[in-house]
């Protein structure tokens, strides 16, 4: 960390017991992302007169270069958080979770959707069972009659969009399926 740990007490004395789990809870974040430039941990007791016990709250302000991630625990229905340690490992948990996620997208490894390739019939040639589909980046794609999804080769018409799977094959490129695009569907 750039910037030493900071822990705050709030609405109750401050507890070296209590600071050393932070500061374990912290150092164990340094696994997770080696550019942590700041943490603040404010460790608070807002219900010093409740009568069934103090809810503790924990909350965590974490800065990377680019964002600043916040994760609060200890919320007044919850009772487990009447023990502190508890709400500290839960928001320090919760603090992992957003961290490994920002690690994640910094990396790249967030999965995208990939839709499948789009076209339009472009050739059909039914007394042979087979036609072609013309790519949106104008590539002609062969298609077989049995590549058609729900048997709707004899539906297709010229100029009917589809989305398929592309293969290579003996001659080039080929559709291993193909689906029809209903009127109502929105291309990417």
């Amino acid at each position: 960390m750039q910037i030493p740990l900071q822990v705050t007490f709030r609405h109750m004395g401050p507890s070296a017991a209590v600071e050393d789990r932070v500061r374990e809870e912290a150092a164990r974040l340094e696994k997770f992302h080696d550019q942590i430039m700041s943490c603040r941990v404010i460790v608070e007791s807002p219900h010093a007169h409740h009568r069934k016990g103090k809810l503790y709250h924990i909350r965590i302000d974490l800065k990377v270069p680019g964002k600043e991630l916040v994760a609060t625990h200890g919320h007044e229905q919850d009772h487990a958080h009447e023990d502190i340690y508890v709400a500290i490992r839960d928001a320090f948990n919760e603090m992992q979770r957003q961290l490994e996620d920002y690690a994640r997208r910094q990396r790249g490894d967030v999965k995208e959707h990939v839709s499948p390739p789009h076209g339009k019939v472009s050739l059909l040639m039914p007394e042979e069972d087979y036609g072609k589909i013309e790519t949106l980046d104008g590539r002609e794609i062969y298609f077989h009659r049995h590549s058609v999804l729900g048997d709707a080769f004899d539906q297709l018409e010229i100029g009917a969009e589809v989305r398929f799977d592309e293969e290579q094959g003996d001659s080039g490129p080929q559709a291993s399926t193909v689906r029809v695009v209903g009127k109502h569907h929105i291309v990417d």
